[in-house]
């Protein structure tokens, strides 16, 4: 482990009383943080909620429906033509009460597009007036199939798309997690920055104001000319103009950190600098694998892929000859009563076969199957390309991710030499061993130092988190990352 031998001094040079009202968290504090109590945490449980429930409605639907329907009851009161025995018609005034009753089930066949259903039913007719009486009918069981021929099969290809958009949303949601812990990083490291760029500020001031005092006695001892003390005077107010500044970048990061972990009121936060920088090695191919296994972008591909299939077969399932069996059998009865209702049943067969065979249509169908063809092949050109891109996305991010750790590595040291560079010409300067501009030097080269050392833990942190995000893969734990 990297360590930072720096954090010891900064805890020291912070002049902030810890209390009550304040924060102090780490990058792993924030990132918890941002993953259960932020807004963007809560809508993305609420899409996978919603993907969830969808899910289970399209499950359902290939599970036999049981329903019961009815009316119960139709009352009629009006003038309808009635046929006469002699086949004349003439209109009567009637007035009647029906009532109908069922009880089915139904069953959706993927394989063959059909649908097979059973149901018993009983209804009752009751006349009034003049011409008054009473009838049942009942159908105790009917069995019967739905099935088209040579059409398109929607059953089929939902039952192999919807399982594999199931399944990229939950990848996805996985992914949502990760990039927030990646914006929730760079929240953290926006306000780390500021609050180390304030303190550095801070100290810059009472360096140069100690200068200064120390320039100005000098001065009026003759031994440094007015010009030395005016430099002097303006590396002051510099200094305090950039305190003014980075405070304001502290009160700004602060805000938009609060805001983002799910925290509404104005509590100040003090963050501790990852110091630990963890040494495990990345293998590009093993990323690049994980990646495919993992994330939702490479399901896609597959379901793309399915999709123009599915689009193919469809517009073929269009263009010719298609034909629909209806079929049914059972049994029925009526009677006046309700109780010889059920006894010597008959029985009830029905049939029948539909077809729709296209003759002109000027080429409109073949067209639209061309048309089909044509896109499926772009699909699968342009997901052979994507896929080459997004194996080349993570073998980039992955050597990235090597040169920022060695860049770090070399950033830590030279933000030491820097600072032990600044207290040398300091000292010296003190006792007049160097020019005003020697220590100016020093000085901004120790600031650079620090900056290029806080940008590298940035970059470092910011990749190890777009790894995760981009592979679904924790190198460190050597786990797969899933939120499910």
């Amino acid at each position: 482990m990297l360590k930072k031998t720096f954090f010891f001094f900064l805890i020291l040079s912070f002049p902030i009383c810890l209390n009550a009202q304040q924060n102090i968290y780490t990058l792993e504090d924030v990132v918890a943080l941002a993953q259960g109590k932020s807004l963007w945490s809560l809508r993305v449980q609420n899409q996978k909620e919603q993907v969830y429930w969808a899910y289970k409605s399209f499950q359902a639907e290939y599970k036999p429906q049981l329903g019961l329907d009815g009316v119960l009851p139709d009352f009629n009161r009006s003038i309808d033509p009635i046929t006469q025995d002699d086949g004349t018609e003439q209109f009567r005034r009637r007035t009647f009460t029906s009532a109908e009753l069922g009880l089915g089930i139904t069953q959706r066949i993927a394989p063959t597009g059909g649908t097979v259903f059973m149901g018993s039913e009983i209804g009752r007719i009751q006349q009034f007036g003049d011409n008054e009486y009473l009838t049942y009918r009942a159908n105790p069981i009917t069995v019967g199939i739905f099935q088209p021929i040579f059409t398109f099969n929607q059953y089929k290809w939902d039952r192999k798309i919807e399982p594999i958009l199931y399944e990229e949303a939950m990848k996805e949601y996985n992914e949502d997690i990760e990039g927030i812990s990646l914006r929730a990083s760079g929240l953290f490291f926006d306000l780390l920055l500021a609050q180390i760029s304030l303190e550095i500020a801070k100290k810059n001031r009472a360096n140069n104001d100690t200068i200064y005092k120390i320039g100005l006695g000098r001065y009026e001892l003759g031994k440094i000319a007015e010009n030395e003390l005016l430099q002097l005077e303006l590396n002051l107010r510099n200094s305090e103009q950039q305190v003014s500044q980075e405070g304001l970048n502290v009160e700004t990061s602060t805000l938009e950190l609060n805001q983002f972990i799910g925290s509404n009121d104005n509590t100040s936060i003090f963050l501790i600098e990852p110091t630990v920088i963890p040494e495990f090695k990345i293998d590009e191919n093993k990323a690049i694998e994980q990646a495919k296994q993992n994330r939702q972008q490479y399901l896609s591909f597959k379901r793309q892929q399915l999709e123009a299939e599915r689009n193919v077969a469809e517009a073929k399932g269009e263009s010719g000859l298609n034909v629909q069996i209806n079929g049914s059998f059972g049994l029925t009865s009526t009677s006046e009563s309700l109780d010889l209702l059920y006894q010597d049943p008959q029985d009830r067969e029905n049939l029948s076969v539909t077809f729709q065979i296209p003759i002109i249509d000027w080429g409109r169908q073949k067209s639209a199957i061309k048309s089909a063809i044509a896109n499926q092949e772009l699909i699968k050109n342009t997901v052979a390309q994507e896929e080459i891109n997004f194996e080349q996305e993570i073998y980039v991010l992955v050597k990235r991710f090597q040169i920022l750790k060695s860049q770090l590595a070399a950033a830590i040291i030279a933000d030491e030499i820097g600072q032990k560079r600044y207290d040398i010409a300091q000292q010296r300067y003190l006792v007049a061993k160097i020019s005003i501009t020697d220590l100016n030097i020093a000085l901004q080269d120790k600031d650079t130092a620090k900056r290029s050392y806080l940008n590298a833990l940035r970059d470092f942190w910011q990749a190890y988190y777009e790894i995760r995000m981009l592979t679904l893969y924790d190198f460190e734990r050597n786990e797969v990352i899933s939120y499910e």
